[in-house]
């Protein structure tokens, strides 16, 4: 490991790169902690301490939402427009051929960045309106000067995150919006541990075992899965041109369990905040029947079963979603039919294809099932356990995105340092 080290630093433009990155993501924890005038503070962190569908939410904005700082919607609103925008390339035709161009993914990307705006200027408004109506005096009657102001720097604040992703994206140091989350998530590490020392409590011993016991084998089934993969043989014809022989070597193709990475978990939790937000936020504006229908949902997903069951079926369902959107069967087909491969008793053409999406639906079921065991792995721990394992209720995903962003990001490190070994070579 620090062989490694000493040889990215002695890579200049890779160390300038990791430099900038590690600088980018200190704006965004400086960013977490600029506060919306306005706000009390102590009450906006109770109320987010006695409700998990919101505590959840602050996690991911690494505790910027409970500080209501300029980036407390995170990177959520881009998130959200990415998938609009993937789930509408599915159904509308001209969308998926777009994104079949060459330069059809810059377009989305513009689109998807236009639609950021709107999306976070809603759910900065909805965001106020709740604290508004929580009835804990986070926040009082605001001016309509006010209301613009707060609007513009939430909104502002998200454009800004989307920017920064952007820019670490293009370093080829990690995902920009993975790498943001994942600060978020470490940045609360310091703030637990010395919660733990200054509670402890020597009959709070075994459970504290129990958690790091837990952990580790949580980590390692996670590194495992994420690095686990099926390789598909592939052999290529031989060639005879002149007097030379071309091909007749063999190769396999990679299928990984976990083609998806974390970006399931992430959609997920998107999808899983905003039915209980949007009914909160109902429940204090609207009354008669939308009331009733908004308080049944809020206190449907405060069912710890039902949120379970329904957290665990998204993360399922994106997993395959997202690997059925960067996963091509027939592209990989033609390509290798185009360089003269072929799969071992498997006809080259469609039938490669099926097979390949027969092959990947078939070890994704593992890896679909795994990510959605993590995800509800706490809520288990906490029925079985009890209180005890409370300050765990976040812990499975927290560990699965920290883990798969570290693993992606040192494996492009990697990817860089061997680029320059060739060059020099």
């Amino acid at each position: 490991m620090w062989e490694k080290i000493n040889r990215i630093w002695k890579l200049r433009d890779l160390r300038n790169k990791i430099l900038f990155v590690l600088g980018l993501l200190i704006v965004f924890r400086l960013a977490a902690h600029i506060p919306i005038p306005g706000v009390d503070v102590g009450n906006l962190r109770n109320f987010f301490d006695n409700n998990q569908i919101l505590g959840l939410a602050n996690v991911f904005t690494g505790g910027a939402m409970e500080n209501f700082s300029i980036v407390m919607l995170g990177v959520g609103p881009y998130i959200t427009a990415s998938i609009i925008f993937q789930l509408l390339s599915m159904i509308i035709p001209k969308l998926e051929a777009m994104m079949k161009e060459p330069d059809g993914y810059k377009k989305i990307n513009q689109y998807t960045r236009w639609l950021t705006v709107p999306l976070s200027a809603t759910s900065a408004y909805g965001t106020i309106t709740l604290l508004q109506k929580s009835g804990q005096g986070i926040i009082g009657e605001m001016s309509i000067m006010q209301w613009a102001v707060a609007l513009t720097l939430i909104t502002g604040g998200s454009i800004f995150l989307m920017w920064l992703g952007e820019l670490i994206t293009e370093k080829n140091i990690g995902n920009g919006v993975s790498l943001i989350i994942f600060s978020g998530i470490v940045a609360r590490i310091p703030s637990v541990i010395q919660q733990v020392i200054v509670t402890f409590d020597p009959t709070k011993l075994p459970m504290i075992i129990a958690f790091l016991v837990i952990a580790v084998i949580t980590i390692v089934g996670i590194v495992i899965i994420t690095e686990a993969q099926r390789n598909i043989p592939v052999s290529y014809a031989r060639q005879i041109r002149g007097n030379r022989v071309y091909g007749g070597m063999t190769t396999h193709l990679p299928l990984r369990v976990n083609q998806a990475g974390v970006i399931p978990i992430i959609f997920a939790v998107s999808f899983v905040l905003f039915p209980p937000l949007i009914a909160q936020f109902m429940v204090s504006k609207y009354t008669g029947i939308v009331a009733d229908i908004a308080q049944f949902v809020v206190e449907l997903f405060n069912n710890q079963v039902f949120y379970g069951i329904a957290y665990f079926i998204m993360v399922f369902a994106f997993t395959y979603f997202y690997t059925a959107v960067i996963f091509h069967p027939d592209q990989i087909a033609e390509n290798l039919q185009k360089q003269g491969g072929f799969i071992p008793g498997i006809r080259p053409g469609k039938l490669t294809a099926e097979y390949l999406h027969k092959v990947s639906n078939r070890i994704l079921l593992a890896g679909a099932i795994f990510l959605g065991a993590i995800a509800i792995l706490p809520l288990i721990l906490k029925g079985v356990g009890g209180q005890g394992f409370s300050s765990m209720a976040i812990g499975g995903t927290s560990l699965l995105i920290v883990v798969s962003v570290a693993i992606e990001t040192v494996k492009q490190i990697d990817s860089q340092i061997t680029v320059r070994d060739y060059e020099n070579f």
